[in-house]
């Protein structure tokens, strides 16, 4: 049985615009359709010609990056609001965690609010009545349910959102990164409801940026890109799909902003005071590489990275170094080597060389990163030295903390049961 069918749907939203704020609907009317009436860079499409289907018991993904259209695609199927065009068929009851506690009053009580939400959930005051205590109880709100709601933080009125959902049980339901802003303790017991329905046999819908969590969750997704589906099929291959798009993409922007500097005079003052020496060696260019050889700037922890370095003497020399320093977005030396340190003896350079260091694995967190690199006496006086000039990216799914992503595993005891999230 399907729960969920969308059929060619497409979802048109106007911008504002001074040459309609005028307008009334019943004007729009008479004129003609109003969309017709809006010049194209007036309309935004928010979804183009979306179809798929979700059978009945399916946890379903969809994925995407912000303005993709995945919160649009989550309103219509809730009745939030209505497709331009297309069809769309929900069989069965639905509860949306889109917009948790989008209903709750700010000056009345948890406990007010509680019956308010569920009745506009589709409870009734009994059905709220029966479960009431386990809505106060599974939000962790015992001692401040009869406070009035504006004094709660955001992770409160998360969990009170998220428990009158979850008790409506609904045979849909639609989940939009309500966990992006719960407690650390509470998300995993939000993860177990969902795990809860999933054994129940509920359909699911779930959006989410956490794509471990969706890959955990979910048989099948979908991949949404500027409002059309990219791919659907089986988490893994999908969500692959997905990050390599997003690192060409950011691929993209790093050459850009390389064209730029390069098309800029030579050296302007501020980046002359990131780079010195008399250049008795100088490094000519800089290239950043992937270990099959090919130019890149976005790397994976897993990775490795060719750091190739075009150099030039005028003269014969006997007394050089040639080194490399990586640092992150904070100034921090991840790490730093150079010739000298590991030992190589200096016999004579002149005229045109190349110089590789090859890194086997990056092994670095998610973030930006900045490459030094020089070449200098052994002693440490700079031939030509180049600080910052050079970046890149590690793009992770991995949460970690710190500088590097040092390999490592976890074991257990038996007694100790636990299991990780996308695995």
């Amino acid at each position: 049985m399907i729960a969920i069918d969308i059929e060619n749907v497409s979802r048109v939203y106007q911008k504002y615009s001074s040459r309609h704020r005028f307008m009334t609907f019943k004007s729009s009317i008479l004129k003609g359709d109003i969309f017709k009436a809006l010049k194209p860079e007036e309309l935004v499409t928010a979804l183009n010609g979306v179809s798929f289907k979700v059978k009945k018991g399916e946890a379903f993904g969809v994925i995407g990056e912000n303005g993709s259209g995945k919160s649009t695609l989550l309103k219509l199927i809730a009745g939030i609001t209505k497709p331009t065009s297309g069809n769309l068929k929900v069989n069965g009851k639905v509860s949306a965690l889109i917009e948790l506690g989008a209903g709750f009053h700010p000056e009345i009580s948890g406990r007010e609010n509680v019956y308010i939400n569920g009745i506009m959930l589709g409870l009734s005051k009994k059905e709220i009545n029966q479960k009431f205590d386990d809505i106060v109880k599974f939000a962790e709100l015992e001692e401040f349910i009869d406070a009035p709601i504006k004094t709660y933080s955001s992770g409160m009125y998360m969990r009170l959102g998220f428990s009158v959902a979850i008790n409506v049980n609904p045979d849909i339901f639609l989940i939009d990164e309500v966990l992006a802003v719960g407690d650390a303790s509470f998300v995993p017991k939000c993860l177990d409801k969902i795990d809860d329905f999933r054994r129940r046999k509920k359909t699911i819908l779930f959006v989410s940026h956490d794509l471990n969590n969706v890959e955990k969750i979910c048989d099948k997704v979908i991949w949404l890109k500027e409002g059309k589906i990219q791919r659907m099929g089986q988490p893994k291959r999908v969500i692959d799909a997905y990050l390599q798009d997003i690192a060409e993409k950011k691929e993209k922007e790093f050459e850009l902003s390389q064209q730029e500097i390069e098309q800029e005079e030579t050296f302007d003052e501020e980046r002359r005071e990131n780079r010195w020496g008399k250049r008795e060696i100088e490094i000519k260019k800089v290239r950043l590489k992937d270990i099959n050889n090919k130019e890149k700037h976005v790397f994976s922890p897993n990775e490795g990275m060719v750091i190739e370095m075009d150099v030039i003497s005028c003269s014969k020399i006997e007394d050089f170094a040639f080194g490399i320093g990586i640092f992150n977005s904070q100034g921090i030396c991840c790490y730093g080597t150079n010739t000298h340190l590991e030992n190589f003896e200096p016999i004579s350079i002149e005229g045109k060389g190349k110089v590789i260091c090859r890194i086997e694995k990056l092994n670095l967190i998610n973030g930006n990163y900045y490459l030094d690199v020089a070449t200098h006496k052994r002693d440490g006086y700079p031939y030509d030295y180049h600080q910052n000039l050079y970046s890149f990216m590690v793009s992770s799914v991995n949460n970690d903390i710190g500088i590097s992503r040092t390999p490592h595993t976890w074991i257990l005891s038996p007694q100790i049961q636990m299991e990780q999230k996308g695995k």
